[in-house]
């Protein structure tokens, strides 16, 4: 049995290791791609020379590494202009100041600076379990944010948690300021696939998705973790080791939806 394992074992690493650099290779091509789409609703002009310029919307404080850092990683080294809209303060145990600052060093961290991070605190949105937070606020405040950068910031590229994909799908296509954005939704993948770390890679190669962003060997992710002292528990050791998010990023863009679409 073992003369079979062992070559099959070997052979899954080789296949890890050639998509691992073809994707680092390809990944800025899949950029120009999904922002080039936008070429055929007339929103800018089809180029090889795209300028990216992301926002990247979270819920808390630490979702950034959590869930973000590969794509953050990727973006910071292909040029790409980044910025980080969270949503919460992190607020729940009362350090909701220590939980800022945290914020700000894991994205310096990342590649993000200080000037390019907002932290909204806002009483209706609490960092709470059992809080629900409303889709129309969410929008209110994600559609004030884009249309006070819009002449510099969001203009190719959005990144969004899967949380929140909903409300942004409705901001896109009820608010004429941001005409020109690609809509990305991360995806949220099963028990099993989230803690196989890098050994999901291939299955995420596989799976169809409209980019797939694979973070380097240098430990960036897990340093910008370990930033938020506040929330470094045992488990998030395992999930730091573990979670594939820590690893790999994969999208799917999401659709405009119609023009007249009203939120309430």
């Amino acid at each position: 049995m073992s003369i079979i394992i062992v070559p099959m074992v070997i052979l899954y690493f080789i296949w890890i290791t050639f998509i691992y650099y073809r994707n680092r290779r390809t990944v800025d091509k899949s950029l120009k791609c999904i922002v080039n789409s936008l070429s055929n609703r007339g929103a800018i002009a089809a180029s090889d020379d795209v300028d990216v310029r992301a926002l990247i919307v979270t819920a808390h404080p630490d979702d950034e590494c959590m869930f973000f850092a590969p794509t953050i990683i990727r973006l910071v080294e292909l040029n790409a202009t980044v910025r980080l809209l969270c949503l919460s303060a992190g607020n729940y145990y009362n350090q909701g100041t220590r939980r800022k600052k945290e914020l700000l060093n894991s994205c310096a961290l990342l590649g993000i600076p200080a000037s390019h991070v907002t932290i909204l605190d806002q009483k209706e949105l609490p960092d709470d379990p059992s809080a629900e937070w409303r889709i129309s606020l969410i929008s209110s405040l994600i559609r004030k944010h884009v249309r006070s950068h819009s002449s510099n910031m969001i203009n190719n590229l959005l990144r969004l948690d899967t949380e929140h994909s909903i409300a942004l799908t409705g901001i896109c296509a009820s608010c004429p300021s941001v005409p020109d954005c690609c809509l990305l939704s991360l995806d949220t993948v099963g028990l099993f696939r989230k803690y196989l770390s890098f050994l999901e890679l291939p299955v995420s190669w596989l799976w169809p998705s409209a980019l797939c962003c694979v973070t380097g060997p240098r430990g960036y992710a897990k340093a910008a973790m370990f930033c938020h002292v506040t929330q470094i528990l045992w488990f998030r050791h395992l999930y730091i080791f573990f979670s594939r998010y820590m690893f790999i990023n994969t999208f799917q863009m999401l659709p405009r939806g119609p023009r007249n679409l009203k939120i309430y």
